[in-house]
């Protein structure tokens, strides 16, 4: 769909963007780029600051770790944790679900990892690297004594075949293909030393080392079938490793013998603490609650916010942070007619009542929406003035377009009703709740939002066809180019829009684009333009929620809010 002119006034709220994950762990030339709107790109230099840390712990917990410290870490014990949905591919390199994803992160360790305080790029399996003035070529210096739990070197070779073995999966590797657009080869320049080209600039790839999406597996394991690698076939170098699954049941990992090559930001150094974790699937959110209340679970995760009092009531641990990446949003499809109207999603965007859904629905764990990023992801900008509840100011902006109230209140325009078809998923448990009350605000505009649930299964089948006029999205990564993958031309384009649409420009400029400062600046104008036009109607943060039992100490999250274990104890009984 061609851009059209913003009805939106045309003085621009202040920008007060956070500095995106640096390029490289060493000094190298850049490049500078100017933004479409020179007055963003100066705020964005003027103001680029270290990541504002945007996660939140109750009950006496401190950002990042997810359970309280205090006293000697002690080393042994079993974990039993709880999920509350099926990972149906323990692979991470495959799977895009948090549950999966929590598990295979203590599988398998990454070339670097992210500080989830600073958003810094920091030393992992690779103690050092060069990135080119031109963010098409990253060097990379392995450590020497790493391995695989097979025996075998974590090297240069093992990094060729990882990231070959992703390519090749293509759209099976839900988030790495994206990770790996325009990747070109790998060069095993000697054991130690990787390099890792690309066919065009690609400024996002250095954060998505730091992912378990991009974590190593043995060489062998990279030959293996995609369904052996989702059974947890595969052999990873990190301080757990799988020795039993029972698909939509149970997952258990043990301490890995030997192990001593953690992340440079890691609470200790050497083998685990934990003996072994023992997952369970426990859907009823219910059940997860009264297990960990009756001393059968440890942990769990997807806490309802109608849960986390009672649970800090009974002495249990609530622990939060927000998800950097893409905020829970009204994602329109702009080829149809409501969602393709700009005046029709401007005024939604106007008559939802963002602190509302938050005071009513959700908990203080959670924020209303001020970008289309959230406020824990670098290269954010705060835009709320620009969703700003005005309700007087939507029913106008339908009047002027053309749309008359109805005897039933619901607006009319040409025969058509205002209404809006809108899809989404279970997998946040609160979104029918959400959902709900914004559709209770929309009926005071005189929109009609119809709510239509679909399963994991049907939903990529339904965003190809795009039988909806919205759908109810969000997407982790603690990187801004998550933005172009959900709306640019070049990634999954989920709002239809055309090819040469005005915001893909930031939005690609943005991924080649080296020099820090510049490419805040990009991104800074790739959120005011999503607002402007309401291509991105964003509602509210998502933050993970997880529950610990008083015995348990340093469950951690890393930069993407997924957990990591290995720094975990448990006090013995």
């Amino acid at each position: 769909m061609p851009s059209t002119p913003s009805s939106r006034p045309a003085e621009q709220p202040q920008a007060t963007p956070t500095r995106p994950a640096s390029l490289s762990h060493q000094t190298t030339p850049s490049h500078q780029s100017t933004s479409r709107r020179p007055a963003l790109a100066a705020a964005a230099a003027a103001t680029a600051a270290a990541l504002l840390l945007a996660g939140c712990a109750s009950s006496g917990t401190a950002a990042p770790g997810a359970s309280a410290g205090g006293g000697e870490p002690q080393s042994g014990g079993t974990l039993r944790f709880g999920l509350g949905y099926d990972p149906t591919c323990l692979d991470p390199q495959q799977a895009g679900g948090n549950d999966s994803l929590n598990i295979g992160r203590q599988l398998v360790d990454s070339l670097t990892d992210q500080d989830p305080e600073t958003g810094e790029i920091v030393p992992w399996l690779a103690t050092s690297w060069e990135v080119s003035p031109d963010a098409k070529t990253f060097t990379f210096t392995l450590r020497d004594d790493a391995t695989f739990a097979d025996g075998t070197p974590v090297d240069a070779a093992a990094v060729q075949a990882n990231l070959d073995g992703i390519a090749a999966l293509g759209a099976q590797a839900t988030l790495g293909s994206s990770y790996l657009d325009g990747y070109a080869q790998t060069v095993v320049v000697d054991p130690q030393t990787a390099r890792v080209e690309f066919s065009e600039p690609s400024a996002q790839f250095l954060q998505a080392t730091s992912t378990m999406t991009l974590g190593l597996f043995s060489v062998a394991s990279t030959t293996l079938s995609v369904e052996d690698r989702c059974a947890g076939e595969f052999v990873g170098s990190g301080p757990f490793t799988l020795t039993d699954w029972q698909p939509a049941q149970s997952a258990t990992l043990e301490r890995r013998d030997g192990y001593a090559w953690p992340s440079s930001i890691a609470g200790h150094e050497g083998e685990a603490y934990l003996d072994s974790i023992e997952y369970s699937v426990v859907a009823e959110p219910s059940v997860r609650t009264g297990s960990l209340q009756s001393g059968q679970l440890d942990a769990f995760m997807n806490v309802l916010p109608t849960d986390e009092e009672p649970l800090k009531a009974t002495g249990q641990t609530v622990s939060a942070r927000t998800n950097p990446g893409i905020s829970f949003a009204l994602l329109p499809n702009t080829d149809r007619p409501v969602g393709g109207d700009e005046e029709v999603r401007l005024a939604i965007s106007e008559a939802i009542d963002r602190q509302e859904v938050v005071d009513t629905v959700l908990t203080p764990s959670y924020k209303a929406a001020t970008s289309p990023l959230s406020s824990s992801n670098p290269g954010y900008t705060d835009l709320g003035d620009l969703l700003t509840f005005d309700l007087d100011a939507a029913k106008a902006r339908l009047d002027a377009d053309g749309w008359e109230p109805g005897d039933d209140g619901i607006r009319t325009k040409d025969g058509q009703r205002l209404q809006a078809d809108v899809v989404y998923l279970t997998n946040f448990a609160a979104s029918e709740q959400i959902l709900q009350l914004v559709q209770q605000q929309l009926v005071k505009a005189g929109v009609d939002l119809q709510l239509r649930q679909v399963t994991m299964a049907e939903y990529p089948e339904v965003q190809k066809v795009g039988d909806y006029d919205f759908s109810w999205t969000n997407l982790t990564r603690a990187d801004g180019d998550v933005l172009r993958t959900v709306y640019g031309a070049s990634g999954r384009n989920l709002a239809r829009l055309a090819a040469d649409d005005a915001v893909n420009t930031p939005l690609d400029a943005q991924a080649a684009e080296a020099d820090a400062d510049a490419r805040l600046a990009l991104l800074a104008d790739a959120q005011t333009q999503l607002l402007e036009r309401a291509l991105s109607i964003p509602v509210m943060e998502f933050s993970t929620v997880i529950a610990t039992a008083p015995t348990v100490h340093d469950l951690r999250f890393e930069a993407s809010s997924r957990l990591s274990f290995y720094d975990t104890w448990i006090e013995a009984p």
